[in-house]
């Protein structure tokens, strides 16, 4: 996937899955741990400010807990629910260790609005694109920015926020960098369409997890979960990822072609194999790996070397 001249590659890591600078989970060292070597690195989604969300996190940010109990993982069903809720220290803390600056290779820095109106929204955005501008000239390598628009534990509703998104892309525009919108499959696709005319767009990122209890027609959360009320519904339900996600998400990318997108997508949801890989490659310009990490974190790294 080549965006303004600068190659990000064929394959992303998903949001989150390598932290907030790549440094992994506990589990990534294990013998059998996930090898993201070849992915261009996604840093984990930070909002403006700090956010304790549901995960509580060490001075490092990193998760104090091993096993957070914000995240329900059934790797015999293929499946994970979470609600992190986006927990982070805000992002001038992240800016301040410099790490981000350092990187030599390309890689996307992903944020989210999380203000309860459109307005105040649009404010944060503001606020950190002006933050992000005054580190950029810092920068090392070639940066580009993810704006989450579907995070399911924020209670921010995709499919009302197209205008947000068009004047979103108008403000973080004046960064000149590779900017990338990120949905859920939970978008209709005439939206996603018009969204990648906007001039902003280099490209399009989907599928983010599906909030818990939607596409009820399409994925059984009672045979997954064993209850009709979320395992996470005191932390607002979480939203799912995992092998459900990946005919969803094959559906979803065929009504976008057929819907005249042109702009690159780079898309994930559900991959857990080299083969389900191809099936998505197939239709876009770029994957990214996300939920295998935990539920098949021995196949990563082959799967980055066949694509």
């Amino acid at each position: 996937m080549r965006l303004r001249d600068v190659e990000y590659g064929r394959v992303l890591g998903a949001s989150g899955v390598q932290g907030f600078f790549g440094e992994g989970y506990w589990f990534h060292h294990l013998p059998f741990g996930p090898d993201f070597q070849g992915a261009t690195f996604v840093a984990k989604t930070t909002t403006l400010l700090p956010r304790p969300g549901n995960m509580p996190l060490r001075s490092d940010f990193t998760p104090r807990e091993r096993l957070p109990k914000c995240i329900v993982v059934k790797p015999w069903k293929g499946v994970a629910l979470n609600a992190v809720g986006l927990s982070g220290p805000g992002a001038r803390a992240l800016f301040e260790t410099g790490r981000w600056q350092a990187r030599t290779d390309s890689f996307f820095i992903s944020f989210m609005s999380v203000a309860s109106s459109a307005s105040e929204r649009k404010t944060e955005l503001r606020q950190f694109v002006r933050m992000f501008s005054d580190y950029l000239p810092g920068f090392a390598g070639n940066v580009g920015l993810q704006i989450n628009y579907s995070c399911p534990n924020v209670g921010l509703h995709v499919e009302e926020l197209t205008e947000e998104v068009m004047s979103g892309l108008e403000i973080a525009a004046t960064l000149d960098i590779p900017l990338m919108p990120k949905f859920n499959v939970v978008l209709p696709v005439e939206i996603a369409a018009n969204v990648s005319e906007h001039p902003a767009c280099d490209a399009l990122c989907v599928s983010n997890t599906i909030p818990w209890g939607q596409l009820p027609r399409l994925i059984n959360w009672k045979e997954l979960f064993g209850s009709e009320e979320s395992p996470l519904q005191s932390l607002g339900g979480g939203g799912l990822s995992g092998r459900p996600l990946l005919p969803i998400l094959l559906d979803w990318l065929t009504r976008a072609t057929r819907a005249g997108i042109v702009k690159p997508i780079n898309a994930g949801g559900g991959i857990l194999s080299k083969e389900e890989a191809h099936q998505v490659i197939s239709r876009v310009d770029s994957i990214f790996l996300g939920s295998v990490a935990f539920l098949r974190p021995w196949r990563v790294q082959s799967i980055i070397r066949e694509l």
